[in-house]
């Protein structure tokens, strides 16, 4: 685990192209495993078809939160950060939840960077599982 805040300077076509590779590995581990296992599972599953893939990632990356300039020093964690750039935030649930959106956003916000995907591998038709969030762009 390590601390977040690092390259931020990918262009929007890099991080198009990236996201583009992410989700092809989204789409390997989805017809490898299929849909109903635990979030656990497809997330160590994406870790290694990314390092597969010649794609730098960490898993359960520390986010840290200040308010007011203090640290709160709380355990608030990522699922998956590709390249230093982009969130993945895994599901494995019946059905997405408004809420699931606005945790990537804040995640977005406090690590600092603009791109993030919410990927539910719940879902019957996987394309229709991932959503792309944009913060800053």
């Amino acid at each position: 685990m390590r601390n977040l805040r690092e390259n931020n300077n990918m262009t929007a076509k890099e991080l198009n192209e990236l996201s583009y590779k992410i989700i092809g590995c989204v789409y390997n581990v989805y017809n490898t495993l299929g849909p109903g296992l635990l979030e656990s599972v497809y997330e160590r599953a994406m870790m290694i078809e990314l390092r597969e893939n010649n794609i730098r990632a960490a898993n359960q990356v520390n986010v840290d939160i200040n308010y007011n300039g203090i640290p709160l020093n709380l355990d608030l964690r990522i699922d998956i950060l590709v390249e230093d750039a982009i969130i993945l935030e895994l599901k494995s649930v019946e059905k997405m939840q408004p809420l699931f959106e606005k945790q990537l956003f804040t995640y977005l916000k406090l690590a600092d960077k603009r791109l993030g995907l919410l990927i539910n591998f719940n879902a019957h038709d996987i394309t229709k599982g991932i959503k792309r969030i944009v913060h800053n762009f």
